[in-house]
């Protein structure tokens, strides 16, 4: 029971699109990307509407067919390389770094899981500050565009007593919440991030417009 006589909920946060507001350089990333294939430039609406993983199956959507896997590793590089340059101008999500700070002032846990490739993902948390708040923070490690819960199997496992039907998933993609499905945690889906909210309440869980409100709402979930 832990020496507070109560399980205290345990958060595990997204990093693109939820605590990072990367959608200009996401969607900048995606249309250059698509330049390298004569593809036309999308708005961050249609991204919205459009996103799916795996990242292919995303590309299909558009191109009408799978990309080939060189066009597909092409893509990728230059998505990547833009999104790099892109980043530096990004800031935190608004009230991130207060409620980040608040959750664990309250003697509460929090961790990060991001399928931003964990070498490059360290030192950019790094950079905002906010390290300090999160018992352990992992990035993807291995080839990119896959799901995310292959990933969270091994984050949860690393969380030392940790168990998962006392945490919350909070993210802005569908694939948060199967990766918190697939290990038996919760997910609490934002909406400021990569999905529109029609396509978050199609995961059958609940949908918020900001990330104090996932907050409050996973402490509810699993009280």
């Amino acid at each position: 029971m832990g020496s507070h006589g109560k399980h205290r909920t345990h958060l595990i946060w997204d990093w693109n699109g939820t605590l990072l507001d990367d959608n200009v350089a996401v969607v900048g990333a995606t249309n250059a990307a698509f330049g390298e294939i004569g593809l036309e430039p999308i708005t961050l609406e249609q991204y919205r509407e459009m996103y799916c993983v795996p990242i292919p199956r995303f590309y299909e959507r558009l191109l009408g067919r799978l990309p080939t896997e060189a066009e597909w590793e092409r893509m990728d590089g230059v998505f990547h390389r833009y999104y790099t340059e892109q980043r530096a101008a990004c800031g935190l999500t608004e009230g991130a770094e207060e409620l980040l700070a608040q959750w664990r002032l309250a003697g509460r846990s929090q961790s990060l899981l991001s399928m931003y490739g964990h070498e490059e993902l360290v030192p950019v948390v790094r950079g905002y500050g906010i390290e300090a708040h999160f018992v352990r923070v992992d990035g993807r490690t291995g080839p990119s565009g896959g799901s995310k819960a292959r990933h969270m199997e091994r984050h949860l496992a690393a969380l030392d007593g940790i168990s998962p039907q006392y945490t919350v998933v909070i993210g802005d993609a569908v694939d948060d919440a199967v990766a918190a499905a697939h290990v038996g945690a919760k997910a609490v889906l934002y909406t400021g991030g990569s999905h529109s909210r029609a396509s978050l309440e199609a995961a059958g869980v609940p949908v918020v417009d900001s990330l104090t409100e996932a907050a409050h709402l996973a402490e509810r979930l699993t009280g």
